[in-house]
């Protein structure tokens, strides 16, 4: 079995492949593991590459009864009482875990919503429960097959009819339900976390699916050692330890089909042959490799999404003396800037900071920081305006970072800027791409991708597949790939 793209989700379904005894190979065309939640090194600093807030590692979350499963320990991690700061042109939101303390802070904020906000978040936290009863069994969306179909009918409960009315809801419809549709600040501060974790904010978010993310924070948020590339290693070694090869710098150019067998070619001409193909790749990125009479049997599902628009990213990769850092700064945080409350081109920021003592990030007396907002990939496709636009871009996002660390600029030992070009070179995906599909109704629960491709034996998995963006999406998807092969193929 050849697994194209060493991202956390082609990662999983490759180590549950060799635990199971199958002949895996994964290609990886850059030089780290772990894709979008990878990493890269400037002198003694490492910096995560995108993602960075753990999700997850609760007893009962996705990453730990993975990781129990394969019988390999999780990353060294540690529980957030408070998620993050959200830091608005006139107040700072302190974001808690705890639902009782996160409410009378909303309250001490929005005292005219007082009222509204607790019946508003309940009602939240009743779907997110929901969901996650649901998601026990991890049952596929759409469901394709007749296991899948008996999986997901298994998996529903008496209780799950209450998520019915919902089906077919944006978020912004539970806003309306309580009147706080018109709540600016309120809707911006829902948006800030959608965004994201969705790809899309209130007005066109899934209601099931934004209220499960909502809930999510509340499960727990972590802190990981060294970064979410660690979740990448562990399942990079879980692979090696049971026979699985694992290949980087090899770029995949070419996916064929000969007689029964998949011919995939890379950069240097070398190939493999295999009788399963599995893509940890966005759906742009699979239909530029498959060759025509392939491409031609993409399901109708996939086809309508081959040219679909994703967001980009622009990025800023800092390292810091601890000397200009408060001590009592977050690890995350966002900032949230302009009165129209967008949340992209530098209006909404997500911070991440290095743990005081995390020395695998940096050195004893520093500190790493990533910060990054969603941006417009058209915007960059003018070579013309692209530096004029990355600088005017930074500039921006600076002015908004000194709103949470006033003296970081008296303190900067690196700044390096990560545009969409340098994610397309680091990733490989197209355009810079990321975040899969914003999860509205058109692309969420039972509209979302399959990781079948309605091609046999080529399947996919990452953030373009149910459920979706985020390491606990991903790690889903390819434990999905999995089973499915699992089940397809009859082990002696």
């Amino acid at each position: 079995m050849i697994v194209i793209g060493g991202g956390i989700g082609g990662l999983t379904a490759a180590a549950f492949l060799a635990k199971d005894g199958f002949n895996v190979t994964v290609l990886e065309a850059s030089n780290e593991w772990g894709g979008c939640a990878g990493k890269f090194a400037r002198g003694q600093y490492l910096f995560p590459v995108g993602a960075t807030l753990g999700m997850g590692f609760e007893e009962d979350g996705v990453h730990s009864l993975l990781f129990k499963e394969l019988g390999i320990a999780a990353p060294s991690h540690f529980l957030l009482p408070t998620v993050m700061d959200i830091h608005f042109p006139n107040k700072t939101v302190h974001y808690y875990k705890d639902r009782s303390l996160f409410l009378e802070e909303l309250t001490k904020h929005f005292p005219h919503l007082d009222r509204k906000l607790k019946p508003f978040y309940e009602e939240i936290w009743e779907i997110g429960a929901e969901v996650k009863k649901l998601m026990v069994n991890l049952p596929v969306l759409p469901a394709k097959t007749m296991s899948e179909w008996l999986l997901l009918i298994k998996s529903i409960r008496l209780q799950s009819v209450k998520l019915l009315p919902y089906l077919n809801q944006t978020f912004s419809s539970l806003l309306r339900k309580y009147e706080l549709n018109d709540e600016k600040e309120f809707v911006a501060l829902l948006d800030s976390q959608l965004i994201d974790s969705m790809q899309t904010t209130s007005y066109n978010c899934s209601a099931i699916i934004g209220a499960f993310a909502l809930t999510i924070y509340h499960e727990g948020a972590f802190y990981l050692e060294g970064g979410l590339f660690e979740i990448a290693h562990s399942l990079t070694k879980a692979i090696e330890d049971h026979g699985g090869k694992l290949i980087k710098r090899a770029k995949v150019t070419s996916i064929t089909k000969q007689n029964l067998k998949y011919e995939v070619v890379d950069q240097r001409n070398r190939s493999w042959s295999a009788d399963h193909v599995i893509c940890n790749l966005p759906i742009p990125n699979l239909a530029q490799l498959l060759e025509q009479s392939l491409l031609k049997k993409l399901s109708n599902s996939y086809q309508r999404k081959t040219d679909a628009s994703h967001w980009g990213t622009m990025t800023l990769y800092l390292a810091i003396k601890e000397e200009v850092i408060p001590h009592d700064t977050p690890l995350f945080q966002q900032v949230l800037q302009g009165e129209l409350h967008e949340m992209s081109e530098g209006n909404h920021l997500f911070l991440s900071l290095s743990k005081y003592g995390d020395t695998k990030r940096s050195p004893a007396g520093t500190r790493t920081l990533t910060v990054s907002t969603h941006t417009n990939l058209d915007h960059w496709r003018s070579k013309e305006n692209y530096d004029q636009y990355k600088e005017a871009l930074s500039r921006k996002m600076m002015e908004g970072v000194k709103k949470a660390l006033p003296s970081i600029e008296e303190g900067m030992i690196h700044f390096i800027e990560g545009a969409p070009r340098a994610w397309e070179r680091f990733t490989g995906r197209q355009q810079g791409m990321v975040g899969g599909f914003a999860q509205t109704k058109e692309n969420a629960l039972f509209n979302s991708l399959s990781h079948r491709t309605g091609i046999p034996n080529l399947w996919t998995c990452g953030d373009s597949v149910f459920p979706g963006a985020g390491t606990i999406s991903v790690s889903i998807s390819g434990y999905h790939v999995y089973r499915s092969i699992k089940t397809q193929i009859k082990r002696p």
